[in-house]
């Protein structure tokens, strides 16, 4: 009787390997420090993996992986990150079958060009690394013998609820944040998170530091109060908030250490980006210096 084969004959059946979609903290991906998770279902209602359902400790530890890579990401070139940002956007086009087939267990429509859209919006952003600051920075006229030039800056750790577009509006809030400089602690997107785990891996093997890019999965509601009444996170992006009073509760909480907000709004993810995403978690720096004799 040949190895391959039971006993009457019949091949042996292979159990598949089943993915676990974890969390992206630190550059690593653990499972919540909760051990709970949450069911992840099709379009269509059939279920497709069980995801991690990040807490408030998962939070913490998201934000200290995302203060502790700052220094050296916001202190790299600006070209560096730009080629760093087009690494991404290289691996997610060889992963492009993978993104397509999560995507239209998703219900999303015309996947393949969205997959397409997501790489270009990546590419597109990489080429802003090392012009934004001609375009956001100023030499200013000053009344008396001093240079005076006004130069932009990342602001720091940002926090951002992801739209419920699961890649394309993904992409689209993320790469401004990190090209121009900061790192940031992302919360998917509750009903279709399984695009941005397979993100992360992309990320993971993008030349990517670590903590740079942290995304969590689970429930907006839970975990969006705490990032934003968090006293080490300096800016937050409410975009994916579709409930009015969470969008109030978090902007109160961010208030209590002046956070930057950019509040929730209708989006069309497939128009033009425009450069308001570089520039709304950027700071000014303005530098006074004698012309001398």
């Amino acid at each position: 009787m040949s190895k391959a084969e039971r006993p009457g004959g019949r091949e042996p059946v292979r159990l598949a390997v089943r993915k676990t979609y974890k969390l992206y903290i630190g550059g690593a991906f653990p499972r919540s420090e909760s051990g709970r998770s949450y069911v992840v279902t099709s379009s269509k209602g059939e279920f497709l993996a069980n995801a991690s359902k990040a807490s408030r400790k998962d939070a913490r530890d998201a934000v200290s992986a995302a203060r502790k890579a700052f220094g050296g990401w916001s202190g790299a070139t600006p070209y560096n990150r730009g080629q760093i940002l087009y690494r991404v956007a290289e691996m997610l086009e060889s992963r492009r079958a993978q993104f397509v087939a999560e995507l239209t267990d998703a219900g999303t429509r015309k996947a393949g060009e969205v997959v397409d859209a997501a790489v270009d919006r990546l590419v597109w952003y990489a080429g802003w690394a090392d012009k934004i600051a001609a375009v956001a920075g100023s030499t200013n006229p000053v009344a008396g013998p001093y240079f005076n030039v006004s130069s932009p800056e990342p602001t720091g750790v940002v926090a951002v609820v992801a739209p419920d577009e699961p890649l394309l509006g993904l992409v689209s809030v993320i790469a401004p944040v990190i090209v121009t400089g900061n790192t940031c602690v992302v919360i998917a997107g509750e009903r279709a998170p399984l695009p941005a785990i397979t993100l992360a891996e992309v990320l993971a093997t993008s030349d990517l530091p670590g903590g740079v890019v942290n995304i969590l999965t689970g429930s907006v509601k839970e975990i969006a109060p705490w990032l934003a009444a968090h006293m080490d996170v300096n800016a937050i992006d409410l975009t994916g908030v579709t409930d009015p009073d969470l969008a109030v509760a978090c902007e109160e909480g961010a208030a209590e250490n002046l956070k930057r907000v950019l509040r929730p709004a209708a989006t069309d993810w497939s128009a033009d980006p425009g450069t308001k995403r570089l520039t709304v978690f950027l700071e000014t720096k303005t530098v006074w210096h004698p012309t001398g004799v």
